[in-house]
């Protein structure tokens, strides 16, 4: 499978496969490239988390229960600072407030009507960046009974790939200079804007890249704090009223 290429075949090792062969297909699956750079950026976070003061353990135990850098930084950010843990919970919580769209458009996909609710709970807690493009490329092709058990393999696999990553950046950290740390930690939202780039599907993703790419540093200066959230509601509805006028020129 090459990055950014959707899978349309069946692979052929689903042919006869349980549900106990997609999940160790799930784990084969994670060496791959954007696994690779997720893995790199917590060596970044690693570093952050022993200079902000937390012990290896902590750091552990935050890359598993919150699962996506951007609040794992906010809330070693938050610490260092000398915010309170309530105050610390809810930041970290608004930021993963961008993952909720992601859970809702990948569960219909991986569901498969016959097994319990339950898994697809505990499965949402990895629904980060990285793996739902990832899943919204591999599971699509997989039969139904399939789908949620590759993923759950998927997910158990870049988990402990990220949690190793932190225990290693954590080690470095003393050998490690801020500028790479800092630039680890980068290259997750480099890698997910080359992904949108790749897997752009019509006119209205890519006039809402356009959009967001011209946006998004004038409202970092005009309005920090929220350029963010700007940018997509601003680009996200400019590129959905610009495509929708356009059609309906064609069809007059």
């Amino acid at each position: 499978m090459g990055q950014g290429e959707p899978v349309t075949q069946p692979p052929e090792w689903t042919k006869g496969a349980s549900r106990g062969d997609a999940f160790w297909r799930g784990i084969g699956g994670v060496p791959s490239t954007p696994v690779l750079v997720v893995v790199i950026t917590f060596l970044g976070f690693g570093a952050l988390a022993h200079d902000v003061g937390f012990d290896i353990y902590q750091a552990a135990f935050v890359t598993a229960v919150v699962f996506a850098l951007p609040g794992q930084v906010v809330l070693a950010d938050e610490i260092a600072h000398g915010a309170g843990l309530l105050a610390a919970a809810f930041a970290v919580t608004l930021t993963a407030v961008r993952l909720l769209p992601l859970v809702f458009s990948l569960m219909p996909v991986m569901r498969d009507g016959k097994s319990p609710r339950w898994p697809e709970f505990v499965l949402s807690h990895f629904t980060a960046i990285t793996l739902w493009i990832e899943a919204m490329r591999r599971l699509p092709p997989l039969p139904r009974n399939l789908r949620m058990p590759y993923f759950a393999g998927f997910s158990a696999g870049l988990s402990a790939g990220t949690m190793s990553a932190t225990i290693l950046g954590y080690h470095l950290a003393a050998q490690l200079p801020p500028q790479i740390a800092a630039g680890f930690v980068f290259l997750t939202p480099i890698y997910f804007f080359l992904s949108l780039i790749a897997t752009a599907v019509g006119g209205a993703d890519r006039m809402a890249l356009a959009v967001g790419t011209v946006l998004g540093p004038a409202l970092f200066l005009l309005a920090p704090g929220y350029d963010l959230f700007l940018t997509g509601l601003i680009g996200g509805s400019a590129a959905y009223f610009m495509v929708r006028r356009r059609k309906r020129g064609a069809g007059s």
